[in-house]
């Protein structure tokens, strides 16, 4: 049941993204289909592995428009910066702590704070990742702690 609702999530995909009709292009798209779900049978049949995403699909579409807002925002602080003479920057390397219990959840949120223009996640560790910002200040801790609690609530199990 499962390939047979990958097959059709893909042919729809196919057919919204290559706008084309025509029986040629059809033709390929479903040879496509079939491969690609003949390859994932294949993986299944050999570890049974399954990634889960433990996110709430309302909740995730919500936080995603969040993340958009923001990043403007940054992009516009960041110009500022770029295009200002004397360039204000001030550098710096700080410890955020994260509350996600998912790895995906972890993820997600260093990914946020690599996507908002002016912060970087430089590294990880239990606990806490470690991020470089352009232009710091002690608000980028409050942003980012905001940031981490979104995240955190478009988790739907917590991992163990």
């Amino acid at each position: 049941m499962r390939l047979i609702g990958t097959a059709i999530f893909l042919s729809a995909l196919w057919l919204l993204m290559s706008g084309l009709y025509k029986p040629l292009i059809l033709g390929l798209g479903a040879v496509s289909v079939l491969l690609v779900v003949y390859v994932l049978h294949r993986m299944d049949s050999v570890d049974e592995d399954r990634v889960t995403l433990p996110l709430s699909p309302i909740a995730s579409v919500g936080y995603f428009f969040w993340l958009l807002v923001e990043i403007a925002r940054a992009n516009w602080a960041v110009t500022k910066i770029v295009l200002s003479p004397k360039m204000p920057i001030t550098q710096h390397l700080f410890a955020v702590p994260y509350t996600q219990k998912s790895d995906v959840g972890q993820v997600i949120f260093a990914n946020s704070i690599t996507l908002t223009p002016g912060t970087l996640t430089v590294e990880t560790d239990l606990g806490y990742f470690l991020v470089h910002a352009l232009d710091y200040s002690p608000d980028d801790l409050v942003a980012l702690a905001d940031m981490d609690a979104r995240v955190t609530a478009i988790e739907t199990e917590r991992a163990g």
